[in-house]
């Protein structure tokens, strides 16, 4: 802990020293006229951004090892909760914890008048044991569903915890010019929280992450993902990722024994013609061309014995969607499907379909209007227009109450192997860290960006 407290210190005395230098600048441009002043005053701010970012580099990289190394489950982030706020803390952000169990809340209030924007990153990590053969790789073990697995960031929420840190660091040491506050949300639970308890972005806004003050007018937010190289960014107006449902249905039948199965009703079976029965809604019964839809078995448990026919079967999945309309036509077809198929055999069916991630739906007007800021950033030949994805994030909590929009960060080695960057929640997971600088800036410049240009009416620090 006292070297990591040593760090930060360092960090903030190197940034500090920058935060003079840009003072000065500042000072010298003042006397240009008034209409230009202002242009040249934005100009001057994301030129700042930009150095801020290859000064803060090393540490976001560092950071980002750090919570590698030490990665923590759902709900459980305690120590990476600490290492936030520690390090908001020594950029003399204002700072909460303890929210929705783990998170981390930071104000930043900026040297001018304006507008409130939010930027959030996710903390947690994943049941998966790491593959990756890196020094700062993974060797954290822990019991999950009653089973000893590693705990590993597959899904590159150490990489969104550090941009955003070096973001925080980056605006802090911009804060004279900074024309409004950034609000810095940390947040536990990205990947469901345990059974039995609320977390996520979905108890973060009910616990008023949104609506306390300073209130956000607008929220941003990103993901690594192997499927850009480093260097590009993806976005998407309207639905980005899909909406996903759980499903939990229970066959009823009645116990005998496999010799004599007339004499019970095997739910086994039955479940097995559910399976392939659900599989004709998506396929045949709605209209998909307007809009991807998914429905998935992903676990089914029945039986204690191969010689007995057991009471019940119980099955898990997953339903994906990006119309809303179409949603509630599925639920309304799984349930009559599943419970005719098993009234056809004397069995029943308890059909449960629960909301576990809404859809992630980018506002279209701020979408529009920040994408110039994107291609600012990476290029224009560097902001690729993103297909629609059947994963889910609950970013998408956010958004259903302020504007948001959210976009995808590319981490592939340009021009190498797909092969040797594994999917998000594989094992073989791993990051391109020069990728993490262009995070930096991205988050940075829409930030500014929204500030010097939100719309009459946005709410003001």
């Amino acid at each position: 802990m006292i070297s990591i407290r040593l760090s930060i210190r360092l960090r903030f005395a190197v940034l500090f020293s920058f935060s003079l230098l840009s003072g000065l600048a500042t000072g010298a441009a003042s006397a240009a006229p008034a209409p230009k002043a202002k242009a040249a005053a934005g100009d001057h701010l994301l030129q700042e951004i930009d150095r801020l970012a290859g000064e803060v580099e090393p540490a976001v990289i560092a950071d980002r090892r750090h919570i590698h190394e030490h990665p923590e489950l759902s709900n459980r982030e305690v120590e990476t909760g600490k290492y936030v706020a520690d390090h908001l803390k020594a950029l003399g952000i204002e700072v909460q914890t303890g929210v929705a169990h783990t998170g981390v809340v930071g104000v930043l209030r900026g040297g001018k008048p304006g507008p409130v924007v939010a930027l959030r990153a996710d903390m947690d990590a994943l049941p998966v044991t790491e593959e990756v053969d890196v020094p700062f790789a993974s060797k954290v073990r822990t019991t999950y569903d009653g089973k000893e697995v590693g705990v590993m960031h597959a899904c590159g929420h150490d990489a969104h915890t550090a941009i955003l840190l070096g973001v925080a660091a980056v605006l802090s040491k911009a804060k004279a010019e900074l024309p409004g506050t950034v609000k810095f949300i940390f947040q536990p639970a990205e990947e469901g929280a345990p059974a039995g308890e609320e977390g996520g972005a979905h108890l973060m806004v009910k616990e008023g992450v949104l609506s306390s003050d300073p209130q956000p007018g607008a929220i941003f937010g990103l993901h690594v993902t192997p499927l850009f190289e480093v260097g590009q960014i993806g976005w998407r107006s309207g639905g980005m990722l899909a909406g996903a449902d759980g499903i939990r249905i229970v066959v009823h039948g009645r116990q005998t024994h496999a010799a004599m199965p007339w004499n019970g009703i095997d739910p086994i079976v039955v479940a097995a013609q559910i399976v392939l029965g659900i599989q004709t809604i998506a396929s045949r019964q709605v209209d998909i061309t307007k809009a991807p839809a998914l429905l998935t078995i992903g676990k089914i448990d029945g039986g204690v014995r191969e010689n007995i026919i057991p009471d019940d079967v119980r099955m898990l999945g997953t339903f994906r969607y990006f119309d809303r309309d179409m949603r509630k036509d599925v639920h309304e077809r799984l349930k009559r499907t599943a419970e005719s198929i098993a009234q056809s055999s004397g069995a029943t069916a308890d059909v449960v379909v629960e909301e576990r991630v809404a859809l992630t739906y980018n506002d279209p007007e701020l979408t529009a209007r920040m994408l110039p800021s994107l291609k600012r950033t990476a290029g224009d030949a560097n902001v690729l227009e993103a297909q629609p994805i059947l994963g889910s994030e609950d970013f998408s909590y956010y958004q259903e109450k302020i504007p948001g929009t959210f976009i995808w960060l590319g981490i592939r080695t340009h021009g190498a192997d797909s092969k040797l960057f594994g999917p998000n929640h594989s094992p073989r997971f791993r990051i391109d860290e020069s990728a993490l600088k262009l995070g930096v800036r991205a988050l940075s410049r829409l930030a500014v960006d929204w500030l010097q240009s939100a719309p009459a009416g946005a709410s003001k620090k």
